[in-house]
């Protein structure tokens, strides 16, 4: 079978005017970027406010592993195949991170038949969304740095900034670093950071922010250090909200593609699932809802991960509820859950199998505790025997769990067909309200203690003593009412990345905590977290080249 970029160089792509005009928008309503590409101007959710929203599907997965699970080209195909079916469908995603498409992970645009289009662009620089984040989150760097250097006049102190610089590669050499070096006129010399764009707050707040006013809003709240009295410091108090917001103006705008059968699709922020909330910006899924009667969109990584904070906060944030949940699995993965070394996933092992659906069972039990119907969608591999796939559809049968085998990724929509139909009757089987995993008005240690306990199926939390403080620090700040975004390994339930299957009566470590108060939520670092990630050996870059023709290879 052909690579993801060749197959997606072919491509017969329509201009981005006929996609446009599939959704019926008029000529205000969109700017093209290139013939293939537009941004959807900011004004148009409210213009569309009266119409009647269509249906969310969430697709979310099984924690993933080196085996891959597709769960974005599941996304995609899904989208394709209800448009097959003559439903109105329009498809909702997050902006690929550059760490991850030049590092080991991969872009996130699907694959094979399920792609959107132009894959190289999207993977690539895009829109430009995610370097006017970065350059949006240093110009704040800049601006406190030059407030401490010119006179101190809020009396920030230099050892209490929790504002970090960021980048959108995996650069490990600038986790920690040192700035203001060089003598009086080069600042003040403190410990500083960098994370990377897509874990960065104004990427949070960007991807929550309902409009305009609401982003200049999120911007102004957000608490960037405190001075020697331990009082917060805010951009408000800085007065940058308006420079902020002015980087950002473009980047709010949403971003219209298409798919290798042309179906629309709106790709717009991209924070990680594992460091920040992991889901495509509120308005993107807010005006896919509006031009489309289902909207198919995804969280990053696993139920535990991107499909609680999806739920948790972004459906809190946004007023909505999603009618139905897609939990993507492939049987490779599984039997690595089940204790299968990955060199050895080729080979049928029903006994792994059976171990590890352990981990698909605890995610099914998840989303049942949010009261959403689901369809469990088994991506196929070619290695996949007969056995291991009667296997699982008869577990699925047995618990009561509907299914479909999922062909997506070598048919295009075609191979989603029956996931199609059956996703459809999940939406109208949708009884009752979403019931969250906890309250706003519990405490933030009995926020992620339900966190902990109901989603990673674990005993308990424990504080290190540096987040014992901070608790004792949010509430009296009064941040105990905000929601929380638990910062954890993709790989396992627990904060350890070597607990597969379904781990039990373990307790999760926080860290550190963050208050992210302009997006709206307390991060929690856990375990051995990174908020840069570091390159692999022989990082995906090693394979990338363009011709002198201009063509891209190795990009998958």
């Amino acid at each position: 079978m052909k690579t993801d970029i060749e197959i997606a160089l072919e491509a017969k792509m329509k201009p981005i005017r006929e996609i446009a005009s599939q959704l019926n928008l008029d000529l205000e309503d969109w700017e093209p970027y290139g013939h293939y590409k537009a941004k959807l101007s900011d004004q148009l959710l409210d213009k569309l406010r009266d119409r009647p929203d269509g249906k969310v599907i969430l697709t979310t997965s099984i924690n993933p592993t080196p085996a891959g699970e597709g769960k974005s080209t599941v996304t995609v195909g899904l989208g394709q195949a209800l448009n097959q079916l003559n439903q109105k469908a329009v498809i909702a995603l997050r902006e690929p991170s550059l760490g991850p498409t030049m590092g080991i992970k991969g872009g996130a645009a699907g694959g094979g038949y399920s792609q959107v289009v132009p894959m190289e662009e999207i993977n690539l620089h895009f829109t430009g969304d995610i370097h006017a984040i970065t350059t949006a989150n240093n110009a704040l760097s800049a601006f406190i740095d030059n407030h401490i250097h010119q006179g101190n006049e809020l009396e920030i102190d230099a050892r209490r900034v929790e504002w970090k610089r960021v980048l959108d590669l995996n650069d490990r050499a600038l986790r920690e670093v040192v700035v203001g070096l060089g003598g009086p006129v080069k600042g003040i010399p403190r410990e500083d950071q960098f994370t990377i764009t897509v874990a960065s707050e104004v990427m949070a707040v960007l991807c929550l922010a309902s409009d305009l006013n609401d982003l200049k809003k999120r911007l102004s709240r957000i608490v960037v250090a405190y001075t020697y009295d331990k009082k917060p410091v805010t951009v408000k108090q800085l007065r940058y909200e308006g420079a902020l917001t002015l980087l950002l103006k473009d980047a709010l705008k949403p971003n219209l593609v298409q798919t290798l059968e042309n179906t629309p699709a709106i790709i717009h922020g991209g924070p990680f699932a594992n460091i920040a909330h992991g889901c495509n910006s509120l308005m993107a899924t807010q005006i896919a809802s509006k031009l489309g009667d289902y909207v198919v969109t995804e969280a990053g990584f696993g139920a535990d991960l991107g499909a609680e904070k999806f739920l948790d906060i972004k459906t809190r944030a946004g007023e909505f509820e999603p009618d139905a949940v897609v939990i993507v699995a492939t049987i490779r993965a599984l039997k690595m859950h089940g204790g299968l070394d990955k060199k050895s996933l080729d080979r049928e092992d029903v006994l792994a199998l059976q171990k590890g659906i352990s981990n698909l069972k605890k995610h099914i039990e998840t989303i049942e505790q949010f009261n959403l119907p689901f369809v469990v969608a088994i991506n196929q591999f070619p290695s996949d025997t007969e056995a291991e796939t009667e296997f699982l559809l008869d577990w699925c049968k047995q618990n009561k769990a509907p299914v479909s085998l999922v062909k997506v990724f070598t048919e295009g929509g075609k191979g989603g067909i029956e996931l199609a139909e059956k996703v459809i009757e999940a939406c109208e089987r949708k009884e009752g309200s979403l019931t969250y995993t906890y309250e706003l008005t519990d405490s933030i240690e009995e926020k992620m203690t339900k966190v902990v306990q109901k989603v990673y199926g674990g005993e308990k939390v424990e504080f290190s003593s540096k987040a014992m403080k901070q608790l004792k620090q949010f509430n009296d700040l009064g941040y105990n009412n905000l929601p929380v975004c638990m910062a954890k390994t993709q790989y396992s339930l627990s904060d350890d990345p070597a607990l597969l299957g379904r781990p039990e009566g373990f307790t999760v470590t926080v860290q550190e905590l963050r208050a992210s108060v302009g997006a709206g939520f307390i991060v929690a670092l856990t375990g051995d977290v990174m908020t840069m990630p570091g390159l692999p050996k022989k990082p995906a870059a090693l394979n990338m080249d363009v011709t002198d023709e201009g063509v891209i290879k190795g990009l998958f």
